[in-house]
């Protein structure tokens, strides 16, 4: 049985991704709590919680995109102010995490960047973390807090699965580098397909068949990644395997950072179909016939409220939940 409490549940929507604080709060079924967030001329940032928070359980909603630095700040002055302002719980939710490409040392002399995040984070006052799709799992070990790492994965299996591309025999999972092997596995495993791994091993440019590990020819390609940043590691994964004889290709991302005129090049790509979830806020620029997106909102929605029930999450890692969400929410 859940523990019964009297503290309130309230979600604080800041600037990184106020849509998807929405949708969070609408499965919920609680409306977004107010509060105020203001950036000066010199750009400081100044937040004011316009309502009791005495002994409630807060969940902050902020995605640590573009631009950076500024939505990490307004996250940790809204920790700091809920904090003072004598909250019970400072729960944040992160769908999307930001320096964690920076998980190791890979070069004498250079920061683990995404280490000093997750210290801030806790010790600016975070109770908890919800985060998806981490860029690499072990971040959940640099916190001393709680960290609920949910997963994409069954979201955009099916989607996929929707679009009927065929028969396990006719489709492909394709890991666009070796350390994405892992995420290329759980989305084959949804079509009882293989898995082929792109091993571009340098920086060169031109196409490469001979780059496709496993039997591509006469398949549908599915590329899976955690994000699209600049774009180019997705449109050469496609273009070498199209050279390898696949029949089409399509790619399903968690994170669409769109940097750099990724946007156009997708666009512009032999790729059939982008789909990414809306962890990110893209903005109207920024989209393109291609593109798909499927709502991360009812997943987060539900780790939000059965995290201030105090019931565990793992049920939301489960195939059967996944397909509910999605064809409940339409995603």
């Amino acid at each position: 049985m859940a523990e019964k409490h009297e503290s309130q549940l309230k979600i604080f929507a800041l600037n990184g991704n106020p849509d998807l604080a929405q949708k969070i709060a609408d499965q919920v079924g609680v409306p977004l709590s107010g509060a105020t967030v203001k950036h000066f001329s010199d750009g400081e940032i100044q937040i004011g919680i316009n309502e009791s928070v005495r002994n409630d359980d807060t969940f902050i909603v902020q995605s640590v995109s573009d631009p950076v630095n500024e939505n990490f700040m307004e996250l940790m002055i809204m920790i700091d102010a809920l904090r003072r302002a004598s909250a019970r719980t400072i729960n944040v939710v992160l769908p999307y995490f930001a320096y964690s490409r920076a998980d190791r040392k890979s070069r004498p002399r250079e920061p683990i960047t995404a280490k000093l995040v997750s210290n801030l984070i806790e010790m600016d006052g975070a109770t908890r973390v919800l985060t998806l799709d981490l860029h690499a799992d072990q971040i959940q070990g640099f916190f001393d807090i709680p960290v609920d790492h949910l997963q994409a994965i069954p979201l955009l299996a099916h989607y996929f699965m929707n679009l009927n591309l065929g028969d396990s025999e006719d489709v492909v999972v394709v890991a666009p580098d070796h350390s994405t092997t892992k995420r290329a596995r759980a989305l084959a495993e949804y079509f009882g397909a293989q898995i082929a791994i792109v091993d571009k091993r340098d920086n060169k440019e031109a196409v490469d068949p001979l780059d496709i590990i496993g039997d591509v020819a006469g398949k549908t390609c599915i590329v899976i990644d955690d994000m699209i940043d600049t774009s180019t590691r997705v449109v050469y994964s496609a273009n070498s395997l199209l050279a390898a004889g696949a029949k089409e290709v399509y790619a399903g991302v968690t994170h669409a950072l769109f940097s750099a005129g990724a946007a156009e090049s997708l666009q512009a790509s032999a790729i059939k179909q982008i789909v990414v979830t809306d962890s990110i806020k893209i903005p109207e620029e920024k989209k393109f016939a291609k593109l798909a997106q499927v709502s991360v909102g009812p997943l987060l929605g539900q780790a939000v409220e059965m995290t201030y029930e105090r019931q565990a999450v793992d049920e939301l890692f489960q195939e059967t939940a996944a397909e509910k969400l999605y064809m409940e929410n339409k995603l």
